[in-house]
């Protein structure tokens, strides 16, 4: 049987993105919806009410992911698309919510086209992927797939205190939809996104083939030293934990270029205290993020970040605490489908290239219990985690069509 050619309707998909952009909308551009706030409320409430005008099955589970289905013909896998709508507090208008909008709109394609695939359809968001106010990222896809625990999950605090129980109860969106068996009850996972990086848009690619995912390491550093007068304490008697801060920030740079181009490492959050101009920090609270498609060679990385560090403490005579935030290896993509990708954007006429991700998603989650893939289309001058992200209505129509068409290969056949 000859696959069906259908297109998405670009303008729906388009004006849907605004409409969910305007809610947490910042001044000059771009959204703030942190996850499991009053914006996050209302972002799921939009997103929920179209899923509920197609007529869709709907879903909330205990941590708030929300899965909204389209029955197929037969009583078989659901082939399932997602990613999430919580943002970082300075976001654009398509990182995760493209995935999201997108995978609805080939739903309601299949649904005015009068097609009832075989398999059941889905789209899904998932609760706090950016693990901006609660970490780890990838929090509602990793309790989806059991990847994470329930208990410890609802039990994280965020940024502010509060729990992530605590929060889901207050929008209204703890669930009570049984945990599923990805490996049994998922045929496949889709995941359109922007690709958030330079590489499709520099070189003028309209599609990224996603073969898979660099691991994550995320860690907190706490140095304990001592504070004293800035102007009588000689250089070598000092413990200062704000210089063994820039040492460390100095060092991950270095380790990133050495081992280039696949690693890479950043110090994203610093805090010192006093935190005063005539003071010695006596205390120091830092973060590295570590990244590496290779598992070998990310733990290379993090075991020489671990000797210089504890070269660092007998060297200034400090302390210093390490607190895992999350921790992800990499992950490989089903050849398969990644093969999909590349064949119908080629049949769309579109160009493609195969790369990885630099950044977390949650089809990583999915990777190692169903087949998986992602699609990227191109972040205008790759910018992302900005106001000023932009990918534009045809590159994003692009990206859905691809989307459709793989969803669709498989749901049928």
């Amino acid at each position: 049987m000859e696959q069906v050619k259908l297109t998405i309707d670009a303008e729906r998909l388009q004006a849907r993105l605004l409409a969910l952009g305007e809610v947490g909308a910042l001044a000059g551009g771009g959204v703030s919806r942190l996850a499991l706030t009053e914006a996050d409320k209302q972002g799921r409430d939009l997103v929920l009410s179209w899923m509920q005008q197609l007529g869709l099955t709907i879903s909330i589970d205990a941590i708030g992911n929300v899965v909204a289905t389209l029955a197929g013909r037969e009583d078989l896998p659901t082939v399932m698309m997602g990613s999430h709508i919580d943002t970082v507090s300075t976001a654009g208008l398509y990182d995760g919510n493209l995935g999201v909008l997108a995978g609805l709109e080939v739903i309601e394609t299949l649904i005015e086209s009068g097609i009832q695939p075989r398999h059941p359809v889905a789209v899904a968001f998932f609760t706090n992927e950016e693990g901006s106010r609660f970490a780890p990222d990838m929090m509602g896809s990793g309790v989806y797939t059991q990847a994470l625990d329930l208990a410890t999950s609802l039990a994280t605090i965020g940024i502010d205190g509060k729990s992530v129980e605590q929060e889901l109860n207050a929008i209204g969106y703890k669930g009570d939809a049984p945990v599923c068996d990805v490996a049994k009850q998922v045929a496949a996972y889709f995941e359109l996104h922007v690709e958030q990086g330079p590489v499709l848009d520099e070189e003028n690619i309209d599609i990224g083939v996603v073969e898979g995912v660099q691991g994550i390491s995320w860690s907190e550093y706490t140095v304990h030293g001592t504070s004293n007068h800035a102007g009588t304490t000689p250089m070598n008697y000092r413990q200062d934990a704000g210089l063994v801060a820039a040492k460390v920030m100095t060092f991950v740079n270095q380790l990133a270029l050495s081992m280039a181009p696949q690693q890479h490492a950043t110090v994203g959050a610093l805090e010192l205290q006093p935190n005063l101009v005539n003071v010695i920090p006596n205390f120091a609270r830092f973060t590295v993020d570590l990244r590496n498609c290779s598992e070998q060679k990310l733990l290379e990385a993090e075991a020489e970040l671990a000797a210089y560090l504890e070269q660092l403490a007998e060297q200034h005579g400090v302390s210093i605490e390490k607190r895992v935030l999350a921790r992800f290896q990499p992950v490989d993509f089903n050849p398969r489908l990644i093969d999909s990708i590349e064949n119908f954007a080629k049949d769309s006429g579109l160009s493609s290239k195969r790369m990885f991700s630099g950044a977390g998603h949650d089809a990583q989650m999915f990777a190692p219990l169903c087949p998986t893939t992602m699609i990227f289309v191109p972040s205008k001058d790759g910018i992302s985690h900005n106001i000023n992200e932009y990918t534009s209505p045809e590159q994003v129509a692009n990206g859905a069509n691809v989307l459709l068409q793989a969803v669709l290969n498989i749901a049928e056949y």
